[in-house]
């Protein structure tokens, strides 16, 4: 019998996420979709005086993997930079695709059951696309 697709972790990671939030300022802002599933992330982020992540508020329109991938954004991002959130993104497109042992993200090994479901990488890999987008486009 094969393993279910959705973990009982996964369905717990993806409720965990929280509800888009009121930033004092809004430093940067980014919409992003994956063509492969049509999910969807709005991000706003607000940086302190050296540019790391302060806080973020996040819409997420995605499977339990999107979801569960945001939460872990939502909850490991603070104090990151735009270098480490990219570093961290390209070691997790490694691990996915099988090339890394290590997943890059703190408690993104929880979605190992996606990694032979090509179909699913785009959706994790979403809100750190929306946070560099973010990061991005701050002035």
């Amino acid at each position: 019998m094969t393993e279910p697709l959705y973990t009982t972790e996964i369905l717990r990671l993806a409720a965990s996420l929280s509800a888009p939030g009121e930033l004092e300022r809004e430093d940067g802002s980014a919409e992003v979709r994956s063509p492969a599933c049509g999910s969807r992330v709005r991000l706003v982020v607000q940086l302190d005086g050296d540019r790391r992540v302060e806080r973020l508020s996040m819409q997420v329109h995605a499977c339990a993997f999107g979801q569960a991938s945001a939460a872990l954004v939502q909850r490991h991002s603070r104090g990151r930079t735009h270098d480490e959130v990219s570093e961290a993104m390209l070691t997790l497109s490694r691990w996915l695709a099988g090339e890394h042992d290590q997943s890059g993200w703190p408690g993104i090994s929880a979605l190992a059951p996606a990694r032979p479901r090509t179909a699913r990488h785009g959706a994790i890999l979403l809100p750190f696309r929306a946070l560099l987008a973010a990061m991005e486009a701050v002035g």
